[in-house]
């Protein structure tokens, strides 16, 4: 869609409402428009389509996202930010909806239907357990159509890490067990208002094969049990975990090795038969 031409400058509407960046709440304000416009074409064309969005704050990527054609559902708890998105939404004419809340409260397949792009500059603070429940969705293909998430540099690293170095963990393999994983571009800080300590990037995460007979929760608790350790042998870490070790033998992977060397197919195969000894 087109905004209004006389939409007020960023800048100015943060200015008019006392509004600036709670660092309890992970917030660190974009103003820059052209890197704006360029998140909101990471996903490919948004024409017409559902975007949901985390966390807009002021509301400069909502902006990015309504340029684009989408009709955008955002969720905000900064109470401040309330009055500028209400601005926002009237000129948008009907193509934004602003839930006042919590986004770990909201049940999102239910809000949004199924199909929605997920685009956002997301709160530091809550950035990595979102995402973990976004790829942890029960069904699959999930509710969401992609992700197009900004977060530290060093948590996208991690999002896309391959075996064998120490980015590599968790995060990885959740990302990678059934979607496809990249980092679109870096982010300044000095794009930031105010500037954060680290460098940014954004991640773009699609949905791919689920492999059959494993369950996300099941490897959810096993990244959990051999990262949560990761500096001791597999034999050690996953002692905790039933069936963990018989698995290993089962599959031939030596117990001395440390989970940042297994593949996620590794970790897919060693889920798969503890599944089936839980049904067995």
């Amino acid at each position: 869609m087109t905004l209004p031409s006389d939409l007020p400058p960023l800048r100015d509407v943060i200015a008019r409402h006392g509004l600036s960046a709670e660092k309890s709440l992970g917030q660190n304000f974009l103003l820059d428009g052209q890197l704006l416009d360029r998140i909101a074409r990471v996903p490919g064309s948004l024409e017409g389509q559902r975007v949901y969005e985390v966390g807009p704050g002021p509301g400069g990527l909502t902006r990015a996202l309504l340029r684009a054609g989408a009709r955008v559902t955002a969720v905000e708890r900064d109470r401040r930010c309330l009055p500028a998105l209400a601005e926002l939404a009237s000129a948008a004419q009907g193509q934004l909806d602003v839930i006042a809340g919590d986004a770990m409260a909201i049940d999102e397949a239910a809000t949004l239907g199924r199909g929605a792009h997920i685009v956002a500059n997301l709160p530091y603070n809550v950035g990595t357990a979102l995402l973990v429940r976004w790829l942890n969705a029960g069904d699959w293909p999930p509710w969401w159509a992609s992700l197009t998430l900004m977060f530290q540099k060093e948590v996208a690293e991690r999002i896309v890490a391959q075996p064998g170095g120490s980015a590599f963990g968790r995060l990885a393999v959740l990302a990678q067990w059934r979607s496809r994983a990249r980092i679109a571009f870096p982010v300044n800080r000095a794009a930031f208002v105010p500037p954060p300590k680290v460098t940014s990037a954004v991640v773009h995460i699609e949905p791919g094969e689920a492999p059959p007979d494993v369950r996300g929760r099941t490897l959810e608790r096993l990244t959990e049990a051999a990262f949560g350790q990761r500096r001791k042998m597999l034999r050690q870490s996953l002692k905790g975990l039933p069936g963990a070790l018989d698995a290993l033998t089962e599959l031939g992977l030596d117990p001395a090795r440390r989970a940042e060397t297994l593949s996620v197919a590794d970790f897919v195969a060693i889920a798969r038969l503890l599944d089936r000894a839980t049904a067995a």
